[in-house]
């Protein structure tokens, strides 16, 4: 997306943490700190309509009570003909930060933008389906093995993600299957608002 951009263009990341993408994109979370721009929620930014020729969010709206409202929001701080990158997770556990809402398949991540003012520019799995495999399945053998207790749990954990992370290989040859989309560990989407 950032190959579309004209030079001078100006680009929000939603949800930034401390990252610094572009000198371009400015960053928005929730708390102030490093590298952080803005400081407010996906659901009201703090930013005029029509500000942004790019908006980023990767990880975002799983953490949000309204991804709905969270887009519309978007659209509105985009400008005509902007770029919306948008990451979502699909086959993964469980993970506040500080709430975990929703898990998004493919059709509903297209439907997402569809309820907006995007046409969709392109779709396609960001983490195949080995990796969302071994995630889930390294939190299935966690919980057993750690008997419920909770020290013990981060200990198989980790035992677990290295014993499994073989399985992660998988992925180039069972990204490009028809079923791929059945367990995949996430999507991506670029929308070009209208």
């Amino acid at each position: 997306v950032l190959q579309k951009m004209p030079l001078a263009f100006v680009g929000l990341n939603i949800g930034a943490g401390q990252t610094n993408i572009h000198p371009n994109i400015k960053n928005l979370e929730l708390d102030d700190g490093d590298n952080i721009d803005y400081v407010g929620s996906v659901l009201n930014i703090p930013c005029e309509d029509e500000k942004f020729d790019l908006v980023i969010a990767q990880e975002v709206l799983e953490h949000v009570n309204d991804p709905f409202k969270a887009i519309e929001e978007i659209s509105r701080v985009l400008k005509k003909d902007g770029y919306f990158y948008l990451q979502l997770p699909f086959i993964i556990g469980y993970h506040p930060c500080p709430n975990d809402y929703w898990r998004f398949t493919h059709e509903g991540i297209r439907e997402l933008l569809n309820k907006s003012k995007f046409d969709v520019v392109e779709l396609k799995i960001s983490v195949g389906p080995a990796v969302g495999f071994y995630r889930i399945l390294v939190e299935f053998l966690s919980l057993i093995f750690s008997l419920g207790i909770p020290f013990l749990y981060k200990t198989m954990k980790l035992i677990f993600a290295i014993l499994c992370w073989p399985i992660k290989l998988l992925d180039p040859f069972l990204i490009v299957t028809k079923e791929a989309n059945r367990i995949s560990g996430g999507y991506y989407i670029i929308g070009q608002k209208y």
